[in-house]
C-alpha cells in the first residue's frame, strides 16, 4: 500500500506505512539486513519528495555505506543509492557535493550496463540536473538532448521517463532563455501526464508550474495566472502549506499579481 500511495504522489500518506515497514524489519531482520536497506532507502525517498531533506541525508548516507560494505561499490544497488545521496544534496543545494557522485554513477553504469541503459540514461539526466544548478547550462544542454532522444527510441514518446527527458531539456532552455524553444516541450509533458497520471499528480502539477514560468518570463501575465493559482491549492493540499514547493508556488503567484498590478497577499 505504501508503494502505491507513493506511485500516486500521496507521499503524506506513504510515510506513516514506510516507517512502520523499516522499524518492522530492524526488529525482524537486523539492521543491515538487505530488506531493512532498502526499506530506508524507500523511506528517505518519501522525506525528499515531502521536502524534508534534513531527514532524508542521513538515512541515504546510511543505506549507501551499509550497502558498499554488503555488495560492494559497483553493485547497482550501491549506485542507485548513491545517486539518491546525490538527489538530496543537490535539494539542499549542496551542488559541488553532488556532482562526483553523479559522475560515478554515471561512468560505473557505462561500464557495467552499456550506454543506453535506462539507468544510465537516469544517471545522464541526474548529472545533467546538477550542472543546470550550477549553471552550467551548455553542459546539460547535450546530455539532455541525449537522453531525450534515447528515451524516445527505447521507451516511446509518452513513456513517463521520456517525458521527464523533455521536461529537463526545456528547463534546461528555459535558463538559457531560450523560452519559445521550452514552451513546446513543456506543453506536451503537461498534456501526456494529464492523460497518463491524472490532473493531481505532483509530476503533472511540476508540468503545469514550468509551463506557467514560462508564461511568466514571455509576459503572457493572463494565462500565467490560473495556472498558478491551481498549483498553489494542489500544493497545499498534497505537501502541505509549509513545503519547498507550495511556498514557490506562493512566490511565483505573488510576482505574477504584481505584473497584473493586484495585491500581491495571498490567502
Amino acid at each position: 500500500m505504501a508503494a502505491r500511495y507513493h506511485q500516486l504522489g500521496r507521499y503524506q500518506e506513504a510515510e506513516p506505512l514506510q516507517g512502520t515497514v523499516l522499524e518492522r524489519r530492524r526488529q525482524l531482520l537486523g539492521a543491515d539486513h538487505p530488506d531493512t536497506l532498502k526499506a530506508m532507502a524507500n523511506l528517505a525517498t518519501t522525506y525528499r519528495r515531502l521536502g524534508r531533506y534534513q531527514e532524508a541525508e542521513p538515512l541515504e548516507g546510511t543505506v549507501l555505506e551499509k550497502l558498499k560494505q554488503l555488495l560492494g561499490a559497483d553493485h547497482p544497488d550501491t549506485l542507485g543509492a548513491m545517486a539518491n545521496l546525490a538527489a538530496t544534496y543537490c535539494q539542499l543545494g549542496r551542488y559541488q557535493e553532488a556532482e562526483p557522485l553523479d559522475n560515478t554513477v554515471l561512468e560505473k553504469r557505462k561500464q557495467l550496463l552499456g550506454a543506453d541503459h535506462p539507468d544510465t540514461l537516469r544517471a545522464i539526466a541526474n548529472l545533467a540536473a546538477t550542472y543546470r544548478q550550477l549553471g552550467r547550462y551548455q553542459e546539460a544542454e547535450p546530455l539532455d538532448d541525449t537522453v531525450l532522444e534515447k528515451q524516445k527510441q527505447l521507451l516511446g514518446a509518452d513513456h513517463p521517463d521520456t517525458l521527464g527527458a523533455m521536461a529537463n531539456l526545456a528547463a534546461t532552455y528555459r535558463r538559457l532563455g531560450r523560452y519559445q524553444e521550452a514552451e513546446p516541450l513543456d506543453n506536451t509533458v503537461l498534456e501526456k501526464r494529464k492523460q497518463l497520471l491524472g490532473a493531481d499528480h505532483p509530476d503533472t502539477l511540476q508540468a503545469m508550474a514550468n509551463l506557467a514560468a514560462i508564461y511568466h518570463q514571455l509576459g503572457r501575465y493572463q494565462e500565467a495566472e490560473p495556472l498558478q493559482g491551481t498549483i498553489l491549492e494542489k500544493w497545499k493540499q498534497l505537501l502541505g502549506a509549509d513545503h519547498p514547493d507550495t511556498l514557490q508556488a506562493m512566490t511565483n503567484l505573488a510576482a505574477t499579481y504584481t505584473r497584473l498590478r493586484r495585491s500581491t497577499k495571498i490567502i
